[in-house]
């Protein structure tokens, strides 16, 4: 399972429809529509007698942020573009403090729940694409820098269940188990 901001629609489809005409000069595996995110907390198992612990902890977290503004502009590579394994665009918000707490929120949620939280460091980022082994990806970044999506009201978060080689050529399934509104007196 995993925390995550999902964009709406028309900036899933504003990326994606910049992203289609370049997909064949890369041979990556790239990140359908459906599965673009900005990860908040990743959890790798998540125990069913958690659950509802985790989704009141969630809430109350969500509770306590303010909505921002956002926009998925830029991009980048890790570990780095050199040697990348994953190719993602950045995320711009008008508070990254706003969204950063918002992350620490999800990520507490979820430990203070009893369930392990993947250590990494928060980063605002949209994955598009994983490679099988490391590839030179300056030319992606530099193209990446070139884009800039409309912006929106990021106002919720979601939890959202995976399933591992249930999707399109055994792709994760993404179920989106709850929603959660940012701001006091959100409910």
């Amino acid at each position: 399972m995993f925390a995550a901001v999902v964009p709406p629609a028309e900036v899933i489809e504003d990326l994606d429809a910049f992203l289609e005409v370049r997909r064949e000069a890369g041979p990556f595996r790239w990140t359908q529509a459906d599965q673009l995110h900005l990860t908040l907390a990743f959890m790798a198992d998540v125990a069913d007698h958690k659950l509802d612990g985790l989704v009141d902890r969630l809430e109350r977290a969500a509770q306590k942020r303010r909505p921002t503004t956002a926009t998925i502009t830029g991009g980048g590579a890790f570990p780095n573009v050199a040697r990348a394994k994953v190719l993602w665009a950045g995320v711009d918000v008008d508070d990254p403090a706003e969204l950063d707490r918002l992350a620490s929120g999800a990520r507490t949620a979820a430990s203070t729940s009893g369930i392990e939280v993947d250590g990494r460091r928060f980063r605002r980022h949209v994955t598009v694409a994983r490679m099988g082994r490391p590839v030179e990806t300056t030319p992606w970044v530099r193209l990446l820098d070139a884009y800039r999506g409309p912006s929106w009201a990021l106002d919720e978060v979601a939890l959202v269940a995976s399933h591992l080689g249930e999707g399109p050529r055994r792709r994760p399934r993404y179920e989106t188990v709850a929603t959660f509104p940012l701001g006091r007196g959100a409910t």
